[in-house]
């Protein structure tokens, strides 16, 4: 994924040959008005694992590529995998896309919504609840 090429609100924070992480609006999501662990983020990972230490990533490669949509640690709102990283990017930036115009039904997948949260996800993306 291109930063050039990310909507407006998506800033990419790492950008390594196994994985990418972008963040979605890190002025609004900075821990003061709402928790860091909330801020919408697009990992771009070269096997299944986010949360793999450093040591276990290195020279890993499996040729699986995952792009993950996550609103906070363990809530994923999106999932995919693919062949290559080139296709997993541009799944990538799509799904960005999607997600900065409100296109996605992120509240669906709460069970226990946090209303606070979703309202200001609502009004930055557009998207009426």
């Amino acid at each position: 994924m291109d930063p050039e090429d990310l909507p407006r609100g998506w800033v990419c924070w790492s950008d390594e040959p196994d994985r990418a992480v972008f963040v979605y609006r890190p002025d609004v999501f900075d821990s003061r008005a709402f928790p860091a662990p909330c801020m919408p983020t697009l990992y771009l990972s070269n096997g299944p694992h986010r949360n793999r230490r450093p040591e276990q990533r290195h020279g890993v490669s499996s040729g699986e590529w995952y792009l993950t949509l996550y609103l906070e640690p363990d809530v994923v709102l999106e999932e995919n995998r693919y062949d290559d990283r080139a296709s997993a990017a541009g799944a990538g930036e799509d799904l960005a896309r999607r997600f900065a115009a409100g296109e996605l039904d992120y509240r669906g997948i709460y069970q226990v919504p946090r209303e606070e949260y979703l309202a200001r996800l609502d009004e930055l993306t557009g998207r009426e609840a």
